[in-house]
């Protein structure tokens, strides 16, 4: 075992020729199409897309529009009946108010105060006559 061994070379590696494998090549040409496919279909979707949301919005403009003119139309009439309802009120009050009841009474029917003079017209519209009223109770 303790022999005298002969020295030993040291064995360089033998360098290969590097050969450009062509399956590399093949996979990378691959690669590229899948991706040129894929973006191709994503294309393609984003186009399908924009066409049903162009003809929903083509089907819902109108719907849109005919609703905004009867918005408008309501919100006229609104502005009438609040002018409507603005006057009903003041008369409501006028009629309802205790401090003119007298005059309202007056106005409303034929009782008078007995202090006031009745003037009736006659149909000519030239004369006049006075009435004394009726000292009934």
């Amino acid at each position: 075992m303790n022999a005298i061994q002969p020295p030993r070379k040291e064995l360089q590696p033998t360098q290969k020729p590097r050969v450009v494998s062509r399956p590399h090549r093949k996979l990378r040409q691959r690669s590229y199409q899948i991706m040129a496919v894929e973006t191709t279909t994503k294309i393609v979707v984003n186009l399908a897309i924009c066409a049903v949301a162009s003809s929903a919005l083509v089907q819902l403009l109108p719907n849109h529009w005919s609703q905004q003119e009867k918005l408008r139309d309501i919100r006229t009439e609104v502005k009438l009946m609040q002018g409507r309802v603005d006057s009903l009120k003041s008369e409501f009050s006028h009629n309802f108010d205790p401090r003119q009841a007298k005059s309202i009474m007056q106005q409303q029917g034929n009782r008078f105060d007995p202090s006031q003079r009745h003037i009736v017209l006659n149909k000519d519209g030239n004369e006049a006559t006075v009435q004394q009223p009726d000292s009934s109770p």
